[in-house]
Order: C-alpha cells, then structure tokens, then sequence
C-alpha cells in the first residue's frame, strides 16, 4: 500500500505549535501589560482638584482631562487597533508601549494646561495597546484554549480600571499627581522590555497588506459583513451602560450622610468590582468547553439581581459591595464571551472585530456616564437602581430575542451561532 501523504500544517495546527510557547507565564504577563495600559486612561479621575490646583486650571474645565483621555481611546481604536492586522502584533504592541512610556512623562513633566491636555489624550489614543494584546494573546493561544487566555487577559485589563482610581489616589496624597504617571512611565517602560524579550511572534502569519484608509474603513464595513460582530456590539453597549450607570454616581451617596465617606475610602470599592472581575477567567474556560449560551444566560442574569441588592444601600454599604462583586462578575462573563465568539469569526481581521466591538464599550460607557448622574439629580439612588435594572432587563431580553432568531434560522458560522 502507499505511504500516507501527511498534509502540511494549517493555522490551526500552527497555532497549537505556538500555544505550547505561550506558558501560563506569558498570559499573566500579558494580564498584567494590558491592566497597566488601559490603567493609564483612569488615574486622572481622583487627581482633578490636584491637577486645577497646580495647573491653575478652573473646576469646570479640569474635567476636560478625562474627557480627552476616553475620546482619544476611541481614536485609538479606531485608528491603531486595525493595525494590528496588517502589522506584526509583537512589534506593533512594543512601539505603543515606547510611545507610551513618552506621552506619560509629557503629562508628568507638562508646565502648562495645554500642553498636560495634549498629552492626556495621546495617552488615551495608546493605550489602546491594551486591545492589540488581547488579539496577539488569543492568536497564539490553542483554539481550545482560547477562551481561558482570553479571560485571563481581560481580567487583568478590568482589575486595572477598578484599581486605577485606589492607585492613584494613594500615590497623590503622598507625592503629588505628577509622581502617579512618573510611577506609571516606569512601569510601562519595564513593561515594554520584559513583553519583547518574553513574547513570540505569531508564526506562520501573513498579516493584510492593504492600504491604511480601507484597513480602517473595513472596521466599519464589518458590521454588515459580521451579523455575530452586530450582535456582539450591541449586547456590549447594554451592559458597559450598566455597568457604568452603578459606577458613575455611587461617589454620590457614599460621601453624604449618612455615611461621610472619604474619597479614599470610597476608592476601595474598587477591590469589591476587582474580586468579581476574577470570574473571567471562569468564564473563558466554560467557553472554551462549549457552554458560551449557559454563561451568557448565567452573567446577564447576575447582572439583573445586582440591582436589588444595590437599591439595599440606604441600609447599609455592604449590600453596594455585594453588588458590584457581582454585577462585575457578570459583566466579564458576557464581555469575555462576546471576545470568544467574535475571534472565532474571521480570524484574519481579530484586530479590527476588536475595534469595532470596543467603540460600542465606550459609547456605552459614554451613556451610562451621562445618564445616570442626571437621573440621580432628579429621582436619587433608587431612581438610578431602576435604571440599571431596566438597561440589564433589556441586555437580557436583546440576547434572548437574538439567540431565539439564531436558532430558529438554523444560523451557524463556522460551528459558531451569534
């Protein structure tokens, strides 16, 4: 009989090659790399006063600050994640994380307002470095792996918004708001080193060489081409709008009487969201396993009983505790999902899926920010819990109303329903 002809390796094959080069080491450290960059659009938040102070920059425009840090993070994504399918990722990462390490010494060494808000928002504008990590991760990750790394990325990029504001916050009472982005240029700048020695390349990868406009114009053509991209984008608007519209206002309540809360203390609520932020990597392994609808149904709900055990704060702050553990756990239950789902789809163009997911986070984050703050002036906290209620009632019922219709058209897309 003839020897059997051995076909050669396909992506998949190599991307197995490449998972066994990709040690438990390196996904922490990419966990830990993403959590400092995205980090880095949150610190101003608790130094605004300090900042007015020493700029000479009035109360009423010092909010500018985080205004130009979240609208460059959307320029970010619009204009540098798409690069990553057209550029070698490793490479790609290493350069944002230089520039970077430039733009927050420019912040930290800034004589003047103007020049502190120009680098503000390059800052946001990189640290979308955060987003190229998560795709590079989940590229040499095994397929069947997929979905632990990518959790575990995503969680270390959510402790590091809930622990922005605590980090900040301890560093400028003892040193000045100059010294918390000396302390981050430092780490990032170490960051940078350590991610280019320890790192692989993805191999086998013949990056798209198309011109820049299409690459970029592409993240929105997707849209159309992509219904499980539509599905996706819509389910995160909802639930980043919730999850903010706790966030946003709870400042609120928690520094008026009764409680008279510090703005320290109040900071340390972020350890609560950090423990349920841990549940990503939970939910990444069950996706891994074939059970994404359970923990969607699973996450979309816990998101919908945090709000009752939020509306408890009047009686005491550790219902508000218990209630962001889990409506974070929820949140990165669906989040990381949605990331597994859509790097399923195309995975030549898992950089711009990850664009145009991500505007959808900040646009509802935006709305969150916006809304609950006018909703809180006018009905107070328990207005704002029936807010949050109906926005993760409606999460709900937006994925079961899609789910029903995936399934009645028998919809599949390379084994993957949206």
């Amino acid at each position: 009989m003839p020897t059997p002809v051995v076909p050669p390796a396909r992506t998949g094959d190599a991307a197995t090659a490449s998972a066994r080069r990709l040690s438990p080491a390196v996904v922490w450290l990419f966990s830990v790399a993403s959590g400092l960059a995205v980090a880095n659009v949150y610190y101003a938040q608790p130094l605004l006063d300090l900042i007015a102070d020493d700029l000479g920059i009035g109360r009423a425009t010092v909010g500018l600050v985080g205004t130009l840090t979240q609208v460059g993070y959307a320029v970010g994504l619009v204009l540098l994640v798409p690069l990553g399918d057209h550029l070698d990722r490793r490479l790609l990462i290493t350069a944002q994380l230089g520039l970077s390490v430039a733009a927050l010494t420019a912040v930290a060494v800034a004589p003047s307002a103007a020049l502190m808000l120009l680098a503000t928002a390059a800052v946001g504008v990189l640290a979308v470095v955060a987003q190229v990590m998560v795709a590079h991760a989940a590229s040499l990750a095994d397929p069947a792996d997929q979905g632990r790394v990518v959790g575990t990325v995503t969680s270390g990029i959510v402790i590091g918004i809930l622990l922005a504001r605590t980090v900040a916050g301890t560093i400028g009472d003892l040193a000045g708001w100059r010294a918390v982005y000396v302390v981050s240029a430092i780490a990032t700048g170490v960051t940078a080193v350590v991610l280019a020695a320890a790192v692989p390349a993805e191999p086998r990868r013949r990056p798209e060489r198309i011109r820049y406009p299409r690459l970029v114009g592409s993240v929105f053509t997707l849209f159309a081409e992509e219904p499980v991209l539509r599905v996706r984008a819509g389910l995160a608007l909802l639930v980043f709008t919730a999850v903010t519209i706790l966030l946003t206002p709870m400042v609120l309540p928690l520094a008026a009487p009764p409680f008279d809360l510090s703005h320290t203390e109040i900071g340390l609520f972020g350890l609560a969201g950090a423990a349920g932020a841990l549940g990503a990597g939970h939910a990444g392994r069950q996706a891994d396993r074939g059970r994404a609808r359970r923990t969607l149904a699973v996450g979309l709900t816990a998101m919908l009983v945090s709000w009752p055990l939020a509306g408890l704060l009047p009686h005491s702050v550790w219902w508000l505790v218990l209630a962001m553990v889990v409506i974070d756990y929820g949140l990165q239950s669906v989040h990381v999902v949605n990331q597994h789902l859509l790097y399923q789809v195309r995975p030549e163009a898992r950089s711009r899926l990850t664009a145009g997911y991500m505007l959808f986070y900040s646009i509802g984050s935006a709305l969150g920010a916006i809304v609950s703050t006018v909703v809180y002036e006018h009905g107070g906290w328990t207005a704002v819990c029936w807010l949050g209620g109906g926005v993760s009632l409606l999460a709900l019922a937006f994925w079961r109303a899609t789910e029903r219709r995936a399934t009645e058209r028998g919809a599949t897309r390379r084994g993957v329903s949206p």
